[in-house]
């Protein structure tokens, strides 16, 4: 692909160096010289990276509309340029799976358009080990340099797959003898349900949830049970609490 796209911010940047991402250019603002910055640059010179000052404004036209809200994005003096994502294939997924001797654990998530939310999403997947997460081509937000820096460099780490239909994806994953589980408020308790084992986690978009259609192919619905007057959560934080109830079950057992 020949778009190019920036991953931002310190963290970011640091995780794309150390996990040998393709770089073509590293862009520093002019004139900072405080220790992680230098550890930075030390560690791009040591990888044999390109790396260019610049004015913090031009720093800040990279990551124009990165940011919430289409807000400039906190580049923190440093950007990485770097080829648009390239995504993985399902069957990433099932050799890390085979790879670490572990059951396959999946996070699908339908109509997620907040690139921030998507981040985050992956960050804690990945921290929490699963194998890798599903997303659809249509109505869903894209792994951009946005959502990578909100990830703190975990989509470096988790096969992202992106599908041209979910409900087909649910339905090959079935025939893999994986559980698919939507997360619903009609559902069943989440802590009174055995998450252990070959699973998937369906969590659907910001406004919508889960379609009623990929509910009823799942063979389970659960509901995080809350304790507030609020009714419901921010995709990206139901979406923690299922993946590490999942964990949570799989150490126990």
């Amino acid at each position: 692909m020949n778009e190019q796209e920036y991953v931002i911010g310190r963290n970011s940047v640091r995780e794309a160096i150390k996990s040998g991402e393709q770089i073509d250019r590293i862009y520093v603002q002019q004139g900072l010289t405080d220790g992680s910055i230098r550890e930075l640059l030390m560690l791009a010179r040591r990888g044999g990276f390109v790396v260019t000052e610049v004015p913090r404004a031009k720093l800040d036209g990279m990551c124009a509309g990165m940011g919430p809200d289409g807000r400039p994005g906190n580049h923190q003096g440093i950007a990485a340029q770097i080829p648009a994502f390239r995504y993985s294939e399902l069957e990433d997924i099932f050799e890390l799976a085979q790879v670490r001797g572990e059951e396959p654990f999946i996070v699908i998530l339908e109509n997620i358009q907040d690139p921030h939310n998507l981040g985050a999403v992956i960050r804690s997947a990945e921290a929490l080990g699963a194998h890798g997460v599903i997303i659809g081509k249509r109505r869903s937000a894209s792994l951009t340099a946005s959502a990578f820096k909100v990830s703190c460099g975990a989509a470096q780490y988790l096969p992202v797959v992106k599908v041209t239909n979910i409900n087909q994806t649910i339905e090959e994953l079935k025939s893999r003898n994986v559980w698919i589980a939507a997360a619903d408020m009609d559902g069943q308790p989440l802590s009174a349900t055995d998450l252990t084992g070959a699973m998937a986690l369906v969590i659907g978009g910001e406004d919508e949830g889960v379609a009623k259609h990929t509910k009823e192919l799942c063979d389970l619905v659960v509901k995080i049970e809350m304790g507030g007057r609020t009714t419901s959560l921010n995709a990206s934080c139901a979406a923690s609490i299922l993946v590490y109830e999942k964990r949570r079950q799989e150490l126990v057992r």
